[in-house]
């Protein structure tokens, strides 16, 4: 172990919550290592947003030990042998050590153990399979210290039954590629994962939503999602045509954000009907929905032009789709066309944000002699489009003199 590595780990297990619980849980004929992607990450210099224990001891007794040391114990899957320790702040899942002994693709019937390499061998990938002792001493089962080096995510053992135990682990092989692996996907994981790609549809929709959202943002993306479609396994995912040039565009720029619904927005979204078929597909919750059909809205109203759009048009769409859609489809167009032209997007994004607000009202329409009902949204939508061609003066007079006018229009 390099010194340096040692210093991280001894800085690590010092952790004052860690430290008592690790404490807490070792002795007394059981012991409890630190694994999976805390471990992971420490070793790549990396934060850990979570920290999870593997113990021998029962979940009963890890609760009971928890308490005794000041944590707050949560059955949070205790039928499982997880529980969740709360203490400083800070929350730790522990899990009792366990081995598979049913299997269905999607969840996995398990017995509690003693054996940390029979607990190792059960998990997906190398490099999520490492533990971490009390003592500073680290376990690999399965080489997952050097896939780490090399910066390569293989399954442990045989991959196409990995795959065959969880389905959903063909889209964590993509993602956990795309965050940390370099090159091309490991072959025999690749070729596994198209072998059990007709796995993927016994799969929970909110499962396969949460994966491949988390690898939408995922530092490698762009080569991992090509990886994805050459091998026939992102249509299945998407339920239609990627957008890949589009996607390659928008993921390669760190200026056009990284927020999931937009990047599913750019690889699968042109057409109110996408948004549609992604919500179903996905389950996609009702924010997310609502931010993908406004964009397509918008891609729509924006369409057929040769070039970016003039800030009339952009303003107009904006009216109807918002003006966060608007952007979004903007960028999208432009990343369309190759990319070419940030600058002019985002001098048309700036011009549409000093838009001034829209200030007619019904109450001004009904002032001016018009019966409620249809008529007062009519005027109103005139008057609008009215004052987006005449530029968006500020104003209040020059807007209600718009108003006159397309009520005057209305009248004729």
């Amino acid at each position: 172990m390099s010194g340096e590595r040692g210093g991280d780990i001894a800085r690590f297990l010092a952790q004052p919550a860690l430290s008592r619980l690790l404490s807490a849980l070792d002795g007394d004929g059981e012991e409890t290592r630190v694994v999976g992607g805390a471990v992971r990450n420490l070793l790549l210099g990396e934060p850990a947003s979570d920290i999870d224990l593997a113990t021998t001891a029962l979940p009963q007794e890890t609760m009971r030990r928890g308490k005794a040391a000041g944590f707050k114990a949560v059955p949070t899957g205790i039928e499982h042998g997880t529980v969740t320790l709360v203490g400083d702040g800070t929350s730790f899942e522990v899990t009792t050590l366990r081995r598979d002994v049913e299997t269905d693709g999607r969840r996995a019937k398990v017995v509690f153990g003693r054996d940390f390499t029979a607990d190792a061998l059960r998990r997906d990938f190398t490099i999520n399979a490492l533990g971490l002792g009390r003592d500073g001493k680290l376990h690999d089962y399965c080489g997952g210290l050097d896939d780490l080096a090399r910066r390569r995510v293989r399954f442990i053992g045989d991959a196409g039954t990995r795959i065959r135990e969880d389905y959903l682990r063909i889209l964590r092989f993509f993602r956990f590629h795309a965050r940390y692996g370099i090159g091309a996907p490991d072959a025999a994981g690749l070729s596994a994962c198209i072998a059990g790609r007709d796995g993927l549809d016994g799969l929970s929709r909110e499962r396969v939503r949460a994966e491949l959202l988390k690898l939408l943002v995922a530092p490698g993306v762009v080569a991992t999602i090509r990886a994805m479609a050459g091998a026939g396994l992102l249509m299945p995912v998407i339920g239609g045509v990627p957008h890949l040039s589009r996607f390659a565009a928008i993921a390669g720029d760190d200026g056009a954000g990284v927020y999931p619904a937009f990047r599913l927005a750019a690889l699968a979204v042109s057409v109110g009907e996408d948004a549609l078929r992604l919500r179903e597909g996905l389950r996609l919750s009702n924010e997310e929905f609502d931010r993908l059909e406004r964009i397509a809205r918008a891609l729509e109203g924006l369409g057929g032009r040769a070039g970016l759009p003039g800030i009339a048009a952009l303003r107009h769409v904006a009216h109807g789709a918002g003006s966060d859609a608007a952007a979004a489809a903007l960028v999208l167009l432009n990343a369309s066309a190759g990319g070419e032209d940030r600058d002019g997007v985002q001098r048309l994004i700036a011009e549409l944000g000093r838009t001034p607000p829209f200030l007619p009202t019904g109450k001004d329409v009904i002032g001016r002699g018009v019966l409620p009902g249809p008529s007062v949204g009519q005027a109103l939508e005139a008057t609008r489009r009215g004052w987006i061609k005449a530029g968006c003066p500020a104003s209040a007079d020059a807007q209600l003199a718009l108003l006159d006018a397309a009520i005057k229009q209305m009248e004729a």
